[in-house]
């Protein structure tokens, strides 16, 4: 493969050697200089036909998943707790055509494709050190460049297992609790919060089989206008809740665990430690006016946040946490000028050293914590410290919901992952209410709904669906997940284990049965599922509040039967 060097510092040169094994290239990028000096931003371009591709696949790329030219380039940025080093050329049947990744997940890294109308080619660049790094003697990486002609998710599956075993990226043991259902506050209540509310609505919760409550923003401050003006001190709102230890131990008293959200790097201009640590905040971050970001370079930083959060593991009793925030470290402006009250040169290797901190330090306290993080920090680097990965803030938005889980699914091993906070309308139709939990049930669900307020038949859909997940959690969680057409949003999802099949139908309805038992869900917008390969097996058709509403024996290669929307179909 013929691939060109571009930019860096001629007193760091850039060395490159290739080899090839099994359809698989890796290019060896190596550089060094006789003192420490600041990289350089470098690039390695090269060309690929545009042949048989049809779009791009990256889980930082959104719905837009087109080509797109070279002069507006498709662009995968990456550093170590935003997105991952992963970018692919897709074909219209779903078959790889290019998988690019790289070994260094920490680095900031950017992976861009276009496609050039002079040539119809496909102009593909690996740009290393795209943000200020600390001052380096030597730098190696391994780009990985897959030309296999196997299934897309293959290929990311075989990149994510590359990750974890040759690059070092060791993902945190998974607790159980972690993949089971919660109950999260933050859309149900949002800053409102409410002691006997929260109470009473945990019982509810506990009852449908959710198994943790988190307790989101709002706890910190009695201001109820949102924004981050008033983060930082992490002191209870007593007005709002009086004790949070008494809170906790109610909620563990109803068979609940508990974990407390925070945002890492944001301090407000109302807190006490605004103050304290104003010459210590990373210029440019947060909106600079109500609220920065602290600089994690500094030691007086890092050792304050970690004490937080093990302060409140330990003084209240918690089960885990949500920590949010963490891709909002950025550097700019005053924050690039050197300071030798800093430890630390590099932001990243600052933010590194935070979370492997508070990772010590909490399962010092607690060896299951739960640590939640959620995109656009899910990559193998931020994996090491949290064992929870959400799907973004996508409320009432089920296309989002899906496309985000699969993304994650995809690219994070054994890591629990889980959707955004499920919530809906209660004047919505029963059916497509249930379309917001059908659309993840490849998750851990999340749910974000005052359950008190719902109408009869919504409670007894979210009963029937939060107790179908149960039951086939193993299949869901655990097989061989699947997709089709991810340049839209993937139209038939499945996962297969022991066996056992669950499909969800979104835009295409002809399901594929080749198992011995399956379920198929129908979130298509039409009523009815055509069934592939099972003439012969007996079916039963379940509304989406789990009422039979049709039986039989399926009979030719292509069964048409009726299946409401958000119903299901088990066939075998």
């Amino acid at each position: 493969m013929d691939i060109r060097v571009s930019g860096g510092n001629p007193d760091f040169p850039i060395k490159l050697s290739q080899k090839e094994e099994g359809g698989i290239i890796f290019v060896s990028v190596s550089a060094s200089c006789s003192r420490p000096a600041v990289p350089s931003g470098f690039r390695l371009e090269f060309d690929f036909p545009i042949v048989d591709c049809y779009s791009v696949w990256s889980p930082s790329m959104g719905t837009n998943r087109c080509l797109g030219p070279d002069w507006w380039c498709r662009r995968t940025a990456s550093r170590i707790a935003s997105w991952m080093p992963v970018h692919q050329i897709v074909s219209l049947s779903g078959k790889n055509r290019i998988c690019i990744a790289v070994s260094d997940a920490t680095t900031p890294i950017d992976i861009t494709t276009g496609a050039c109308e002079e040539d119809a080619n496909l102009k593909c660049g690996v740009e290393f050190f795209t943000r200020p790094t600390a001052p380096l003697s030597e730098y190696s990486a391994l780009i990985r460049i897959d030309l296999r002609s196997a299934d897309y998710y293959d290929c990311i599956y075989d990149t994510v297992t590359w990750w974890e075993k040759d690059c070092g990226y060791a993902a945190a043991p998974v607790p159980e609790a972690a993949r089971l259902p919660m109950d999260s506050l933050w859309y149900s209540f949002h800053q409102r919060l409410d002691v006997p509310k929260i109470l009473s609505q945990c019982r509810l919760s506990k009852a449908l089989g959710m198994e943790t409550v988190i307790i989101d923003d709002g706890w910190q401050t009695d201001d109820n206008s949102r924004g981050y003006a008033f983060c930082g001190d992490w002191k209870v709102a007593e007005k709002k809740i009086s004790s949070m230890r008494s809170l906790v131990d109610s909620l563990h008293a109803i068979g609940m665990k508990v974990m407390l959200w925070y945002s890492v790097p944001f301090v407000g201009v109302h807190s006490e430690k605004y103050s304290e640590f104003r010459d210590m905040l990373l210029d440019g971050t947060g909106d600079n006016r109500t609220f920065f970001a602290l600089d994690p370079r500094y030691p007086e930083v890092r050792e304050y946040l970690t004490g937080v959060y093990s302060d409140a593991v330990e003084s209240f009793g918690l089960d885990g946490l949500k920590l949010d925030f963490i891709d909002s470290f950025n550097l700019s402006g005053k924050s690039l000028e050197p300071d030798p009250r800093r430890d630390i040169t590099s932001l990243e290797e600052a933010v590194d050293t935070l979370m492997s901190g508070i990772k010590a330090s909490l399962t010092a306290i607690r060896p299951d914590i739960l640590i939640e993080f959620r995109q656009s920090y899910v990559g193998p680097s931020i994996r090491k410290y949290g064992n929870m990965l959400r799907v973004g803030d996508c409320p009432a938005d089920p296309i989002q919901n899906r496309r985000g889980i699969v993304d994650l699914r995809f690219t994070s091993g054994k890591t629990a992952v889980h959707s955004d906070m499920l919530m809906w309308n209660p004047a919505d139709p029963v059916e497509t209410a249930a379309v917001e939990i059908a659309s993840t049930l490849y998750s851990v669900p999340q749910i974000s709904v005052l359950i008190e307020t719902l109408p009869a038949d919504h409670k007894k859909m979210l009963s029937f669906y939060l107790g179908f997940w149960r039951e086939y959690r193993d299949v869901l969680l655990d097989g061989k997940l699947t997709a089709s057409h991810p340049e839209i949003c993937y139209s038939l999802v499945c996962s297969v284990k022991d066996g056992c099949a669950v499909f969800t139908a979104y835009t295409e309805n002809v399901v594929p049965v080749s198992t011995e038992r399956a379920v198929a869900v129908n979130c298509t917008g039409t009523e009815s599922l055509i069934l592939r390969s099972c003439s012969g097996k007996t079916y039963r058709v379940l509304n989406c509040m789990g009422e039979e509403i049709s039986n039989g024996t399926a009979a030719g290669e292509l069964f048409e039967v009726r299946v409401p929307t958000a119903g299901m179909v088990f066939v075998g």
